[in-house]
């Protein structure tokens, strides 16, 4: 039994799940309007199930090549655990139909939209078309997450609102550098693999620019919502993940390895923590005054 949930959390990339579901709460928290909180947990949910539908569909679709990555080769289809067969599409298919409906129901035809637009980005436009194909994979690929934010304000609000766009614009900027730092780290994996991440086709001295420059660049946008009505609590958690992410990436910069890009790749997950944790709070403050 055991086991088995193992390799469910695994297909669905669960933890890749929940973070794109925290983006999505973000979304709503950041917005003018509610839902319910069964409403809210039945959208989360949702959100969570297209998430898993697009990450099942990665595993299976790109089986064969993570077999030849050291941090991919133990998952269920490309170790053999799970055979592969026409039954699995439609698995997926039809997960991602579910959560579309549940999405719905509670949070009305935009935000499903956003939500099928964000599982298509990544289980198709990303996985099958520009990962192996463009430099540009994880620039378009990563739109799925900011369109998990816009899901998420959509549910809540019905129209487009000044700071859930801003966070997914910050969400947009954030995936590329995040990536970047993790194929500088693993370099190997991707070359073994003809994966054409940026820094696997250009050298540190073009790459670790670029990195740089997408952190301040995050910086910079993190903290526009404070002039869209977010308040201090959200910007001194902005202040301090976006803050992290530069000072590690010009230490990237500066002296760029596997070593700092890992301490990059993990900074950055430190200021997407921070700055969700911001947007709740301060959240948490407007309902409290």
């Amino acid at each position: 039994m055991l086991a088995a949930l193992r390799i469910t959390g695994s297909i669905l990339k669960l933890r890749i799940g929940f973070a794109v579901a925290l983006a999505a709460l973000a979304g709503m928290l950041a917005s003018e309007g509610a839902l319910s909180p069964l409403q809210a947990s039945v959208f989360l949910l949702a959100v969570l199930g297209a998430s898993g539908a697009a990450g099942a569909f990665n595993h299976y679709w790109e089986r064969e090549s993570d077999r030849d990555m050291r941090r991919t080769h133990a998952r269920p289809f490309a170790s053999g655990r799970l055979k592969p067969g026409p039954i699995w599409p439609v698995t997926f298919a039809g997960l991602l139909l579910a959560s579309l409906v549940m999405a719905w129901s509670v949070g009305g035809s935009l935000a499903a939209f956003w939500l099928f637009l964000g599982a298509i980005t990544y289980g198709w436009v990303y996985t099958v078309w520009l990962k192996r194909r463009s430099v540009w994979n994880i620039v378009v690929g990563g739109a799925s997450g900011s369109f998990a934010i816009l899901a998420g304000a959509a549910a809540v609000g019905g129209e487009m609102q000044a700071t859930p766009v801003i966070l997914a614009l910050v969400m947009f900027f954030w995936t590329p550098p995040h990536f970047w730092s993790l194929a500088a780290a693993k370099g190997d994996d991707y070359r073994r693999c003809g994966v054409p991440m940026l820094p696997v086709i250009v050298s540190e001295k073009v790459w670790a620019p670029i990195i740089l420059g997408h952190a301040a660049v995050l910086l910079v946008l993190s903290l526009l919502p404070l002039a869209t009505g977010m308040g201090l609590v959200y910007g001194v958690f902005a202040l301090a993940g976006g803050g992290l992410f530069l000072w590690r990436s010009v230490q990237l910069w500066a002296a760029p390895s596997r070593q700092t890009a890992m301490t990059n790749f993990r900074a950055s997950l430190v200021q997407f923590a921070l700055l969700v944790t911001g947007v709740y709070l301060d959240a948490a403050v407007r309902w409290a005054t």
